[in-house]
């Protein structure tokens, strides 16, 4: 069994969940199994649309969606709160019990950031993941413990972008 292991997207830039989809892709049409789970993200975007249609790739349904964080009623954060924790158990243990090669986890900073999921839970699993279980991990500003238990850190760096000017998200491009 060839040795896992673990991936982070991060930076300011566009193309963390991008880089995420495209490195599943990969894996998939060497004919490894990968489970995505998205986190902070409805299922209508092009990447859950493409994905969904490559063998050997399985995305958990995203169900309910919150908002942003920000604009959360204390009772919205504790339900997106148990309702992301409850995502982080069944992906995790369903790429464990299911013998999946990766695991891709869209979105894991920002769930962290909000306190939707602990870093301890998230450092337990990844410490103490299958030997072969690949995990690909994005979202802005991870931390100091997270970058250490990583072996890639790739960041994505804005330098310009057309929100800048006004220019809203474009289906097919950032939707």
């Amino acid at each position: 069994m060839e040795q896992g292991l673990i991936h982070i997207y991060c930076g300011d830039g566009k193309g963390k969940s991008t880089a995420a989809a495209g490195l599943a892709a990969r894996a998939a049409g060497r004919g490894k199994q990968v489970l995505v789970a998205r986190f902070l993200k409805t299922d209508d975007s092009g990447e859950v649309a493409a994905l969904s249609r490559i063998p050997g790739i399985r995305l958990i349904p995203c169900s309910r969606t919150f908002g942003f964080t920000f604009q959360m009623s204390d009772q919205e954060k504790k339900e997106a709160a148990r309702y992301y924790e409850e995502l982080f158990q069944k992906a995790w243990d369903q790429a464990e019990q299911e013998g999946f090669d990766m695991l891709v986890l869209d979105e894991m900073m920002a769930a962290l950031s909000a306190g939707f999921v602990t870093e301890e839970q998230l450092l337990g699993r990844l410490q103490n993941r299958p030997e072969g279980l690949e995990v690909v991990m994005t979202g802005r500003n991870p931390s100091e413990r997270l970058v250490e238990a990583a072996d890639y850190v790739s960041e994505i760096r804005k330098v310009k972008h057309p929100f800048d000017r006004g220019i809203g998200a474009r289906t097919g491009i950032e939707l």
